[in-house]
């Protein structure tokens, strides 16, 4: 890989593994629906110009219906369950549990026809990333802790569901114009949301500075940054770096939130992350894979 390939992939690693700090520290004085609506509007606005710039927004309209699905599937629902879930729940440990999307979708393309043989270095991959997801959930499923937990795993389906879309009917699109379509989408769905649940005075300077992070750097730079490195070293090169999420998602929250960081984090960490490389490990590329193409290349944010 180029240096500049190196360079991309490290502001990745860092710009999709910090979101779940900064929904942590907006939601404490914003609404939910607020925060989804102004990273989503602030995203939406910065990188619409470009999509109207290439001409290319025609193209996607023609796909509006799988790419509705692909929108709710990939941000309506999660950005929401993510962003409630983390009124309770340190940051980290939403990170670490998103981690297990790979596992997740592993599962959701062999229930849904996929055509990837599902070898025992697979199934052994399934297993144990399940397994982290265990050890890592059990302590908190008792008493009001069970649903924020729900919530997380919600939004890995999503997210596991969601590049399933895009593989399938939306591979032909272009990237750029079809995130600014969905982000603007996703906006005005939460604007009466935002609306009822606008802040009755202004936040913290810390709070607005979250949200301007979310919207500037974490959803229109991420997007712009994936799409270059994309260019620069193929799909399936450019998603490796989600593995490295969950543990800035981790160290993030511990240096500057002071969140935990025990053994059992790390035992399920290391479990979900070899599952999560076994689940999705290819023996051999057939023809008959290659043309319905991977649905787990595409990261989450």
């Amino acid at each position: 890989m180029t240096r500049r390939g190196w360079v991309l992939f490290v502001i990745m690693a860092v710009v999709w593994g910090i979101p779940y700090l900064m929904i942590k520290v907006a939601v404490e004085g914003v609404s939910v629906p607020f925060l989804v609506f102004a990273r989503t509007a602030i995203g939406g606005l910065l990188l619409l110009p470009f999509a109207f710039r290439n001409g290319a927004l025609r193209a996607v309209a023609v796909h509006w219906r799988p790419l509705l699905a692909f929108t709710i599937c990939e941000m309506v629902g999660p950005w929401f369950f993510l962003t409630d879930a983390e009124r309770t729940l340190p940051s980290s440990l939403a990170g670490l549990i998103i981690a297990t999307v790979p596992v997740i979708g592993a599962i959701v393309v062999r229930l849904t026809g996929g055509t990837e043989r599902l070898t025992w270095k697979r199934r052994i991959g399934l297993v144990t990333g399940l397994a982290g997801v265990a050890v890592l959930v059990s302590p908190k499923l008792g008493g009001g802790d069970a649903w924020p937990i729900v919530e997380v795993l919600l939004t890995a389906l999503g997210y596991a569901i969601a590049p399933l879309i895009m593989a399938r009917y939306l591979n032909d699109v272009p990237g750029l114009p079809m995130t600014a379509i969905s982000l603007s989408t996703v906006a005005l769905i939460y604007t009466p949301a935002a609306i009822v649940t606008w802040p009755q005075q202004r936040p913290d300077a810390d709070v607005l500075w979250a949200i301007a992070g979310l919207g500037l750097i974490c959803t229109a730079l991420a997007f712009l940054v994936f799409f270059a490195l994309i260019r620069e070293v193929g799909p399936a090169r450019a998603t490796v770096f989600t593995y490295v999420n969950p543990a800035v998602a981790v160290l993030a929250g511990v240096l500057v939130l002071g969140e935990p960081l025990d053994a059992l984090i790390v035992v399920a960490f290391g479990l979900i992350l070899v599952g999560s490389v076994l689940a999705t490990s290819r023996d051999v590329v057939t023809p008959e894979v290659h043309r319905g193409g991977n649905p787990l290349e595409t990261p989450v944010g």
